[in-house]
């Protein structure tokens, strides 16, 4: 099933929303800061409850409904996935290898055949 795309127009309270989602990482952070005297418990406790404050006011924005979406459709689309036996993956990666090796080879062969041809023949350059 797909989605339609619909262009939607940000209003000013989304746009407040996502400005005030920002702000409260940032009190979160300069909390976490400021509050370095009272111990690790209470800046990471400050920290933490303002990220997921920050989370909850831009997941109820038009910007994280969106996103929110997109995630529920990316993982749809996983689910399709059909992954290959192990078997199949086993001879698929020795297919791989194989082709590596061949044209590792043939470069080598290439390389030196050059050398020789440039070095040797056309120079005179022996070793």
């Amino acid at each position: 099933m797909a989605t339609s795309e619909v262009q939607t127009v940000n209003t000013s309270a989304d746009k407040a929303k996502l400005v005030a989602a920002v702000a409260l990482v940032l009190v979160g952070f300069v909390a976490f800061y400021l509050l370095s005297s009272q111990g690790a418990l209470a800046q990471w406790g400050a920290l933490l409850v303002a990220l997921v404050a920050a989370a909850v006011v831009f997941g109820v924005s038009e910007s994280g409904k969106q996103l929110l979406a997109f995630g529920r459709d990316a993982w749809r689309e996983t689910k399709k996935v059909v992954w290959p036996a192990r078997k199949e993956a086993i001879q698929m990666t020795a297919y791989v290898f194989a082709f590596v090796f061949v044209m590792a080879l043939f470069l080598w062969l290439t390389d030196k055949t050059l050398e020789w041809l440039f070095y040797d023949l056309i120079l005179g350059w022996r070793k």
